[in-house]
């Protein structure tokens, strides 16, 4: 073959292609669709994605005939036809696309028919779907009708249950001009299965009872999805491990059903602190030392007993020092008890003690209750010239909570709510000194305390959690020392100002947080906080009223370590420039 052949041949084929290779990268002009009857042309145009000016690409008219036919399965239409998707040319770069279609009538659920399946569960099933007949047959009721039946069976201790569609059969009810639909399903629970035995993998340090005890699993209880879809939050509320997985399921070759819970422990005994020095501010003035200790036990030898010392000296002559102990499940009963030592060296004006015992009531695996007896004394400090600065007094305390906690993780929640909320009565006793107790002083006085905590959380999307804390705190009685007093300020409570920076007998704030997740427990997030204090007036002791609503915003970081969850923020309070803001820095480790 010559060259001058061989170029012609090719010539020839380049003319036939150039048409349809033209056509495979023209804009589409236009759209016309002909013979929709119940569907705009927008809903076809947002079905089969295409747009004015799109180019076309190789197989475009199959993909419309398919994206046309499954939306108009999945809406209830089976005997449609498609008769045309063609593209025309309209000039050299343009095409214009037709679509011709007949979409018939939706179809009609006519009947619903259970074959195969025990008789037994027939009347529930047809009671399940009669509102099915007579409706459009669409995919979406469908599907939602039979997940229904499956969750129902699943809570009945069939979790192996499945629902079998054995035929759908169309026809034409030519008198009515209607398409009809005779769906055939046969429901196959299985066995009724239970969970006869719970094997704990993991728990290398904890002991296996001190797991079970949260699940409060009874020996052969039927098996329920629900139940144990909630499993993970009951074993993460512990702070023992790492976020908790699904538990697995499944039948032994004794016929045993058997639930698998893995567990990965985290560190569960902390120390922290941290020790400075103050030099002197004056001439021949000494300086001293602050610091923060805080030890935390809270597995004690794997048994779920927690223990605590903290230790905070915050100024030359002012320190904390407080002790817990926990006891959970005392006598395997769903009580806790607790204790709580606390003494307080403020300045050199008092020293305040209180010990506080608690006895928790598990009522639910959500929901508890607590009656709170303690004892308090102030002492004031004696000074060479007599200066009234606090009475000497003690108190006593009978108060009750309530708490209610429904959250998935307590260290970085993503939903639920922690709700606590308490009321007490202190009689407090003033016993001197005797220079300062005048005839008509009261030294009986009653105080009643109640506080509320109210914090609530969202998962708004994928790694972003909105989060919203309000709390509240109200003293009574005839009068009040500083002793008796709220503080509102610092990490816990109103960031951007120092920590307990103000005092009331009234106190509210919220904290508002949008956080970010980096991992499971770690999160960035930025946050705005509120505060409200009062103190009324007592003309009679040289006290003003004090009241003023602050706020605080900011950026933070909260940081899962081997120490705990660590909390750091940069926080401006109200009419704080940059320079004036401040860093707050704290262990989120609960006892």
């Amino acid at each position: 073959m010559t060259d001058r052949i061989r170029n012609k041949i090719l010539l020839i084929l380049f003319a036939l292609l150039l048409p349809h290779l033209s056509a495979q990268n023209s804009v589409i002009k236009s759209v016309e669709i002909n013979g929709n009857k119940y569907f705009e042309k927008d809903k076809y145009l947002s079905w089969i994605g295409i747009n004015i000016n799109q180019r076309t690409f190789p197989g475009i008219t199959d993909t419309i005939r398919n994206r046309i036919s499954s939306n108009l399965i999945q809406n209830g239409f089976h005997l449609f036809e498609i008769y045309k998707v063609q593209i025309d040319s309209v000039d050299s770069n343009s095409v214009k696309l037709t679509i011709e279609i007949n979409e018939d009538n939706p179809t009609e659920i006519s009947s619903i028919e259970f074959i195969n399946t025990d008789t037994s569960d027939i009347t529930f099933l047809n009671s399940s779907f009669e509102f099915l007949i007579g409706q459009i047959l669409t995919q979406q009721e469908f599907e939602q009708s039979i997940k229904n039946i499956l969750n129902y069976f699943e809570e009945g201790g069939y979790p192996f249950v499945k629902v079998i569609i054995n035929s759908v059969y169309l026809k034409r009810d030519e008198a009515n001009d209607k398409t009809l639909a005779v769906v055939k399903l046969s429901v196959q629970k299985g066995n009724l299965s239970r969970i006869d035995k719970v094997e704990i993998r993991g728990n290398n340090f904890t002991n296996e009872d001190v797991i079970l005890r949260e699940l409060r699993l009874t020996n052969g209880e039927i098996y329920s999805q629900k139940r144990i879809d909630e499993f993970p939050n009951r074993i993460n509320r512990l702070r023992f491990f790492e976020p908790v997985p699904s538990p697995q399921y499944y039948i032994n070759s004794k016929g045993e059903g058997v639930l698998v819970i893995e567990v990965k422990e985290k560190p569960t005994n902390n120390f922290d602190g941290i020790i400075g020095y103050i030099p002197g501010t004056k001439e021949n003035e000494k300086g001293y030392f602050t610091g923060l200790i805080n030890i935390s036990l809270r597995n004690l030898f794997g048994t779920g007993r927690s223990a605590a010392l903290r230790w905070n000296k915050f100024g030359r002559n002012s320190q904390e020092l407080e002790l817990k102990y926990l006891e959970p499940w005392l006598l395997n009963l769903p009580f806790n008890i607790s204790g709580n030592l606390y003494q307080r060296i403020q300045d050199s004006t008092y020293v305040q003690r209180k010990f506080n015992g608690e006895i928790e009531y598990l009522a639910t695996e959500d929901i508890s209750a607590s009656l709170i007896l303690g004892t308090e004394s102030v002492i004031p400090t004696e000074r060479t010239i007599p200066v009234f600065t606090v009475y000497n007094s003690s108190i006593l305390t009978t108060g009750l909570n309530l708490k209610i906690d429904t959250r998935d993780d307590p260290y970085s929640p993503l939903s639920g709510l922690l709700f606590i909320n308490s009321y007490s009565l202190s009689r407090k006793t003033i016993n001197g000194p005797v220079q300062f107790i005048t005839p008509d002083l009261k030294t009986k006085i009653d105080l009643q305390r109640i506080s509320f905590d109210f914090d609530i959380f969202f998962q708004l999307f994928s790694r972003q959690v909105l989060a919203l804390s309000i709390n509240g705190r109200e003293l009574r009685g005839p009068s009040f020392e500083n002793s008796d007093l709220f503080r509102l300020g610092g990490t816990s409570t109103l960031r951007g100002y120092r920590e307990e920076q103000f005092l009331g007998s009234r106190i509210l704030w919220t904290n508002f947080e949008y956080r970010f997740l980096l991992t499971r427990r770690t999160f960035a997030f930025a946050f705005f906080d509120t505060g409200y204090y009062l103190r009324n007036a007592e003309p009679d002791r040289n006290i003003l009223k004090a009241e003023d609503f602050l706020y605080g915003y900011g950026l933070g970081l909260n940081l899962e370590t081997g120490l705990g969850v660590l909390a750091v923020s940069f926080a401006l309070g109200e009419g704080d420039s940059f320079t004036d803001g401040k860093i707050h820095f704290g262990i989120v480790n609960e006892f």
